[in-house]
């Protein structure tokens, strides 16, 4: 017996310090991964590469956690990866003292994710901007608006949300029931064309719409909603399609505010707006919801009477790796429009400066969605599947010539939108190391369908029909498919390389015959760009791509004018651009956000349908250069300065002997702001915009003389509770235009054929506003 006891032994102790040895030779290495605000974030996988070099993975659980317990003493490197967020490379020394390791990851610019929390940041706002640079972008012109950034700004108008993305200004030229009118890299974008926009996961841009094609009305945006405004320009994504030639705005709203809160405000020009929102526990998620009603005549002789009544509810139930999202918006409005007058008249004092021709014009527009985001993954893997189903109706009576057509009754017309539009998207996001090289691949597909049910432009009199110019009935049917892949080469170069096809049908049922028909047009679109750095807080990008927009349906199937009966030129259905940019992006001084830009964008010659007119139009071949530059500097946590300098140089290159400008086309905008926010019980900010001299015809010898505007707004926490404050519009009380166009028209007792002139509508005078806050 003792004899077996002792071989036990002794057998046994080798057993035994090897086990020893073993347990004292391994490393336990765990930790928590947040997004930037501290959000918990599940299902990041994380990477660890040992001294072995071996690489090790797990993911995080619910609550972001993740553990490796048999990990070899020593150097080791650690990765943490999740589709939408830009990755994290850490590296550590590994003992036998189990080692806390935590990473927060910043969330892509042009992330396509819902946003739980205030996770848009300024890198400039962060404790260790370096660390979060590298993979937060692939462009320099793309970027995010944060709230806090938004709510630092005065607004006259709801739209005016977009106009923080550097570069862009807005004007109006008519009532603000009315989309606005769009100015980017050269560009004078109308309503919307070649600038796609979304709000809350639903488009905006209305394809072959009545009053123009791409039409975006952004009056129902809630800027109390609005989390930030993710924005991108030049055609160098595979996953952008129509409209997003000259850029793109992503209006993302909140999934659940902090505390509900009500607001109320009134000021001159007899506005008033109300707005309640709140977001209570639901099913295991939250209910946002948000009723808004505003009242607003202008300053204008005849009173806009621009009524607004607004509408949110959206529940949303999980996190970053799966939850569901469902939303319903509601918005009408109705308006009096005080449109741009010639100025002949004001000098002659036949009008003032907020007078009109026309006090019959003006409008109403509704907008009611319902819209769904579902998203489900695993650790390197991300599905998202989108769709929404859209109502919209139109009905806007303008007249811009006055007496030129019809001497007797005037030119006044009225065009007529009736459509319901569904489509959706479904995204799929991998990651992948092949070859130890770190990819991201996504795959996506996108379906729209406007089912037009009128479509309609006829000549009236003080909003009574007189007859029918066009009237027709129209489906159109758009898809797309890309693919777009992310490939980090070394720490310092990766490239994303994509591809984008685009399928669409045109089908027109007209009132004239000749006019009815089907057609069909697909474009193909390859992206390309190569990213290096950083290099102590610097990184450095070059892009290259093709976009499009595409053209109205009713150009693409006409055959006569529907005025003169004369034959006319079908539009090209897609319209195809290229583009090019060279930029960076730095954190290199402390608190300070930069990025510079020299960019390219050159469109083919093209036949345009002309919505006012009902017939097809010349649109020559163009190109357009620019240098862009923006500074966001956050010296605190309270204080906060932002610049930008927007240069471009908008060119025919058609030879046409009239002249080779582009008219609006504005050369120089200036921005630039400071702001308080959470310093003591105050908060407020003050906003300078300036737009240079354009040229209003195609030899540049009418111009639109430069202008600025300074706007600034202040609040005051009179308890934890409730704030108060105060906005002056128009501080300085510019007296310039808000928009001018140079065009023949004619009035009451001038010769037949009109004179040509410039039209212009002046800028709201100095307004003040006030209100307050209740937070419950």
């Amino acid at each position: 017996m003792w004899a077996l006891v002792a071989s036990s032994l002794v057998l046994g102790v080798p057993a035994v310090a090897a086990a020893a040895q073993h347990s004292t030779s391994n490393a336990v290495v765990s930790g928590t991964v947040t997004d930037t605000t501290g959000g918990a974030l599940p299902s990041v996988q994380v990477e660890l590469t040992g001294s072995d070099g071996i690489r090790r993975v797990a993911a995080t659980d619910e609550r972001g956690r993740y553990a490796f317990d048999t990990a070899p003493i020593g150097e080791a490197r650690l990765l943490f990866r999740m589709p939408g967020f830009a990755d994290s490379v850490q590296t550590a020394s590994l003992t036998r003292i189990p080692l806390e390791v935590n990473a927060a990851l910043h969330v892509l610019l042009t992330a396509d994710v819902q946003v739980t929390a205030p996770a848009f940041r300024n890198l400039a706002e962060l404790e260790r901007p370096r660390e979060s640079l590298a993979g937060v972008a692939t462009a320099a012109s793309e970027g995010v608006v944060t709230a806090r950034q938004i709510r630092a700004r005065p607004l006259l108008r709801a739209a005016e949300v977009i106009e923080t993305v550097p570069g862009l200004i807005i004007s109006q030229h008519s009532g603000d029931g009315k989309a606005n009118q769009y100015y980017l890299r050269g560009f004078n974008l109308d309503h919307g064309t070649d600038f796609a926009t979304s709000v809350a996961g639903v488009p905006v841009n209305m394809p072959t719409h009545a009053h123009g094609h791409g039409y975006a009305d952004l009056g129902f945006i809630i800027p109390e909603l609005v989390s930030g405004v993710q924005f991108r320009k030049g055609p160098y994504s595979a996953d952008q399609g129509d409209f997003s030639a000259a850029g793109s705005a992503r209006v993302n709203y909140a999934l659940r505010l902090a505390s509900p809160l009500v607001s109320v405000a009134a000021g001159g020009n007899g506005f008033r707006r109300v707005v309640t929102a709140g977001s209570p526990p639901a099913a295991g998620g939250h209910l946002l919801y948000a009723f808004e009603l505003s009242d607003h005549d202008g300053p204008w002789r005849l009173p806009e009477q621009n009524r607004r009544v607004n509408g949110v509810l959206r529940f949303s139930r999980g996190d970053a790796a799966r939850g569901t999202t469902l939303t319903a918006l509601a918005y009408r409005a109705r308006w009096n429009g005080t449109d741009q007058i010639p100025e002949r008249a004001v000098a002659a004092g036949a009008l003032s400066r907020f007078e009109t021709v026309d006090e019959s014009n003006g409008g109403f527009t509704g907008r009611y969605s319902l819209s769904s985001e579902t998203h489900w993954g695993s650790p390197g893997r991300l599905t998202r599947a989108t769709g929404y189903v859209l109502a919209y109706e139109l009905d806007l009576f303008s007249n811009f010539t006055y007496f030129l057509e019809d001497p007797e009754r005037g030119d006044q017309f009225e065009q007529r939108d009736r459509r319901l539009v569904s489509g959706g998207r479904l995204l799929h996001r991998r990651l992948a190391s092949p070859a130890g090289l770190r990819v991201e691949t996504s795959m996506g597909i996108d379906l729209r369908h406007d089912a037009i049910g009128s479509l309609g432009l006829y000549p009236t009199e003080r909003r009574r029909r007189l007859g029918t110019t066009r009237d027709d009935r129209v489906h159109q049917t758009a898809g797309g498919a890309f693919v777009e892949s992310q490939v980090h080469w070394t720490p310092r170069l990766r490239t994303i390389t994509g591809l984008r096809g685009d399928v669409y049908r045109f089908a027109v049922d007209s009132r004239q015959p000749l006019n009815s028909g089907i057609a069909a047009a697909a474009l193909v679109s390859p992206t390309a760009t190569l990213v290096g750095g950083p290099w102590k807080g610097t990184e450095l990008y070059l892009n290259t791509g093709r976009g499009f927009h595409s053209n109205d349906a009713r150009g693409a199937t006409i055959r006569v004018d529907p005025t003169t009966g004369d034959p006319a030129d079908r539009a090209t259905p897609l319209a195809p651009a290229r583009g090019a940019e060279v930029g960076l992006r730095s954190v290199a001084i402390p608190r300070v956000h930069t990025t510079l830009a020299i960019w390219t964008l050159s469109l083919d010659s093209e036949l345009v349908f002309a919505g006012d007119a009902g017939t097809t139009e010349a649109g020559p071949s163009s190109r357009r250069t620019g240098v862009e530059w923006s500074t966001f500097i956050s010296p605190t946590a309270w204080m906060h300065f932002d610049v930008d300098v927007a240069l471009s140089r908008a060119r025919f290159t058609g030879g046409d002997s009239d002249g080779d400008r582009v008219p609006g086309s504005v050369p120089l905008v200036l921005a630039a702001g400071a702001s308080l926010d959470g310093w003591r019980q105050l908060s407020g900010g003050i906003r300078w915009l300036y737009a240079g001299s354009r040229p209003l015809n195609e030899d540049g010898s009418v111009r639109f003389v430069s202008a600025g505007v300074l706007n600034t707004h202040a609040g005051y926490a009179l308890s934890s509770r409730l704030t108060i404050s105060a906005e002056v519009l128009n501080l300085l009380n510019s007296r310039s235009s808000d928009v001018e166009y140079l065009y023949t028209s004619r009035l009451p007792g001038e010769a037949p054929g009109g004179v040509t002139d410039v039209h212009s509508r002046r800028r709201v005078p100095r307004t003040v506003r006030f209100g307050f806050r209740v937070t419950l």
